[in-house]
C-alpha cells in the first residue's frame, strides 16, 4: 500500500513539473545528449513563431544559432557531454513579426538526467536601455557628436582593421592574379587620415558673450563639420566620424583614406565652411579654425602616435598664423623631436662638460696680423655629434640655461686668452670676443660675473670684448643700458654684432657705450662678384665705416671669403676682417701658432 502511495506521489510531482514547464513564461526546452529537443514549452514556440510540439526532434543549436562561432559551439557541446556544468551566451534572434530581439541563452544539466535544460530570456529592453546609456556616455551633450571616449574606441578599431587590410593588400598584390584580386571586391586601402582642428579665438566668444552663445556656436560648427564629412567626394560609403574631443577641439576620422589629397581637400572644405558667418540668437559671429592634417598607412601606427602627430601639426598651423591647415611633415617633426631632446639635456650637458670652444681669428686688414679671436661654443653631443651654436643657443635662451652656459663660455674664453698672453709674453696680446645674449643681461648680474671672472683669470679688461646683437643693444634701456655702461667703464669693449640687420638707429648709436661695430655679412657678400660689383654696396659700407670712425668706433667686417673682398674693405678703411678667407673656427693650439704671424695678410 505504501509503495503504491509513493509511486502516486512521484507521478503527481512529475505532472506538476510538466505543468509548470508548459505554463512558464520563460521560453524553455529539454534537450537530449545529442542536442535534439525532447520537449518545448509554449513560450518557446511563441518566441520562435511555431507550435511547441513542432520543435520536438529539432536541433536546439539551430533554433538559437549556437553554432555561429567556434567558442560558443564548443562550450555548448561540453555541457551536453556532462563536462561543463553551465553555459550562458547572448544571441540576436529574428522574431516572427520581423523585428530583431536580444536573447540570453542558458544551458544547464537537468538533475539526475542525461538531458539539459535550454532557457531563453528576452533581454531586448535591457539591451536597449544599455544602448541608450552607452549613447549618452559616448556622445557630447552640446553638439550630439561622438565624444573623446567613442572617438578613441573607433580609432583603435579602425587602425586594427586597416592594418589587417594593409597586410591583405600585400598578399593580394604578391600572390594573386588580377582576376583573383578583383574577386575580393574593392576592400579597404589600409590607410587612415585625421583632421584635428581647434577654433581660433573661441575663448573670446565665451568670455564676451557667455557660455550659452558659445555652446550654440559649437553646435553650429559641429553641424557644418558633419556636412563637410558627409559630402567628401572621395567617400565610397557613408560619412566620416566627426567627434568633439573637448573644449573647442574637433576631429574628423577618415577610414580607408586614399591619400593626402583627400585629407587636404577635406580640410580646405572645412575652412571654407567655417569662414561663413554664424547667425546665433541675433548675434552674427565669424570664426576660423586651425587644422592639423595627418594621413598615413595604418600598419605600425598607434592611436597615441597618430594623435601626437595631429597635435603637433595643429600646433604648426597655429604657429604659422592660424586660419589654415597644415600637413604633417616627418622632416619637420624630426627637427622638433631633436629640439625637444636637446632642450631636455641642455642643462645637464653644461654640468657634464659636453661643451667646448673654438676660436675664429679677427685679422687686421692693414697688417694681416691676428688682433683677436671670437669664441664660438660647440656642443659635443653624445647622440647628435658636434653641434654649432645655431642648433642650441636659441633653446638655451628660451629655457634660461643660457645664463649658466654663457658664464661657462665667458670663464673658459678669458682663461684661454690669459694663457695665450702668458705663453707669448713678447707678442701683442690677443683680445677675446664673447657673445652675450640679452637674457644674460636681464637674468644675471652680468657686471658682477664679468668682474669676478676677470679677477679670477687675471685677464686685463681691455682684452675682453662682449658682442650683443644690434636689436638687443639698440633697444637697451634701464638695467641693460646701466650694465653696458658699467662694463664699458670697467674697460671691457662692447661690440654690436650683425650691424645693419636690425634697428640701425644711428642717432641712438652715439649715446651707447659701444666701441666696435661688426658689419653683417650681407654687406660683404655684395663685394663677392668683382666683375659685376654693386657700387651701392660699397657706398653703404664706406659710409658706415666713416660714420663709425667719426664716432670713435672701430669696424669689423664679417664673412670675408675672398681676397677681392678684403682688398676693397681695406681700401675703404675697414679695420678688421673675419671669415673663411683667413681661417675657420679652430682649436686653441692653432690660434697659438698664429700669434705674431703675418701669414694671414692677403
Amino acid at each position: 500500500m505504501t509503495e503504491r502511495h509513493d509511486a502516486l506521489s512521484i507521478d503527481a510531482e512529475l505532472h506538476d513539473y510538466r505543468a509548470a514547464f508548459r505554463a512558464a513564461q520563460l521560453a524553455m526546452a529539454v534537450v537530449d545528449q545529442n542536442g535534439l529537443v525532447v520537449a518545448a514549452n509554449e513560450a518557446l514556440g511563441t518566441l520562435l513563431g511555431t507550435e511547441a510540439d513542432a520543435l520536438t526532434e529539432q536541433a536546439a543549436a539551430d533554433l538559437v544559432d549556437l553554432a555561429a562561432d567556434g567558442r560558443t559551439w564548443h562550450a555548448y557541446r561540453e555541457v551536453l557531454r556532462g563536462r561543463r556544468s553551465r553555459f550562458r551566451c547572448t544571441r540576436r534572434l529574428k522574431h516572427p513579426d520581423g523585428r530583431s530581439l536580444w536573447a540570453e541563452v542558458t544551458v544547464s544539466p537537468v538533475p539526475d538526467s542525461r538531458r539539459v535544460l535550454l532557457s531563453i530570456a528576452d533581454i531586448s529592453d535591457r539591451r536597449e536601455l544599455q544602448a541608450r546609456l552607452r549613447h549618452l556616455q559616448m556622445h557630447d551633450p552640446v553638439t550630439r557628436l561622438p565624444n573623446r571616449t567613442l572617438f578613441f574606441e573607433r580609432l583603435s578599431v579602425a587602425l586594427e582593421a586597416a592594418s589587417q587590410e594593409d597586410g591583405l593588400l600585400d598578399i593580394r598584390s604578391s600572390h594573386l592574379s588580377h582576376e583573383s584580386y578583383s574577386s575580393y571586391g574593392h576592400g579597404g586601402t589600409g590607410r587612415i587620415g585625421l583632421c584635428y582642428l581647434d577654433l581660433d579665438g573661441f575663448k573670446a566668444v565665451n568670455d564676451t558673450m557667455g557660455h550659452r552663445i558659445g555652446d550654440r556656436l559649437l553646435a553650429a560648427v559641429a553641424a557644418r563639420l558633419t556636412e563637410c564629412a558627409d559630402n567628401d567626394g572621395y567617400t565610397r560609403s557613408g560619412g566620416h566620424l566627426v567627434a568633439r574631443l573637448g573644449g573647442d577641439e574637433f576631429a574628423i576620422l577618415v577610414e580607408d583614406s586614399t591619400g593626402t589629397e583627400q585629407l587636404a581637400d577635406l580640410a580646405q572644405s572645412v575652412l571654407c565652411a567655417l569662414q561663413q558667418p554664424f547667425d546665433l540668437a541675433g548675434q552674427r559671429l565669424s570664426v576660423s579654425a586651425s587644422i592639423g592634417v595627418v594621413e598615413r598607412g595604418a600598419r605600425g601606427t598607434t592611436a597615441t602616435g597618430l594623435m601626437q602627430a595631429a597635435d603637433t601639426t595643429l600646433y604648426w598651423a597655429k604657429a604659422d598664423g592660424k586660419a589654415r591647415w597644415t600637413l604633417f611633415d616627418p622632416e619637420r617633426n624630426a627637427h622638433r623631436m631633436t629640439r625637444q631632446a636637446l632642450s631636455s639635456t641642455l642643462r645637464p650637458a653644461v654640468e657634464r662638460g659636453e661643451f667646448g670652444l673654438e676660436y675664429q681669428p679677427l685679422v687686421g686688414l692693414a697688417d694681416g696680423t691676428v688682433h683677436g679671436v671670437e669664441a664660438l661654443v660647440r656642443w659635443n653631443h653624445p647622440q647628435f655629434g658636434t653641434l654649432p651654436p645655431n642648433r642650441f643657443v636659441g633653446i638655451a635662451e628660451e629655457d634660461g640655461s643660457i645664463v649658466e652656459l654663457g658664464r661657462w663660455v665667458l670663464r673658459t674664453a678669458c682663461a684661454q686668452a690669459r694663457q695665450w698672453q702668458k705663453d707669448h709674453p713678447r707678442e701683442r696680446p690677443l683680445f677675446v670676443s664673447v657673445n652675450v645674449a640679452v637674457r644674460q643681461v636681464w637674468d644675471s648680474d652680468l657686471v658682477a660675473d664679468v668682474a669676478g671672472i676677470l679677477a679670477e683669470t687675471g685677464l686685463p679688461p681691455h682684452l675682453l670684448q662682449l658682442e650683443l646683437t644690434e636689436s638687443a643693444v639698440m633697444g637697451s634701456a634701464g638695467r641693460p643700458l646701466q650694465a653696458l655702461q658699467a662694463l664699458s667703464d670697467m674697460g671691457v669693449r662692447i661690440a654690436i654684432d650683425d650691424f645693419g640687420t636690425g634697428y640701425s638707429n644711428l642717432a641712438y648709436l652715439s649715446r651707447l657705450p659701444v666701441s666696435v661695430l661688426k658689419l653683417d655679412g650681407s654687406f660683404v657678400r655684395g663685394f663677392q662678384d668683382e666683375a659685376h660689383a654693386n657700387p651701392a654696396d660699397e657706398l653703404i659700407v664706406e659710409a658706415l665705416v666713416q660714420l663709425a670712425h667719426r664716432l670713435g668706433l672701430t669696424v669689423t667686417a664679417e664673412c670675408v671669403e675672398t681676397s677681392g673682398q678684403a682688398t676693397r674693405l681695406r681700401r675703404i678703411g675697414c679695420d678688421t676682417g673675419q671669415g673663411w678667407l683667413y681661417s675657420r673656427a679652430v682649436t686653441p693650439d692653432r690660434i697659438a701658432e698664429l700669434i705674431g704671424s703675418t701669414t694671414l695678410r692677403v
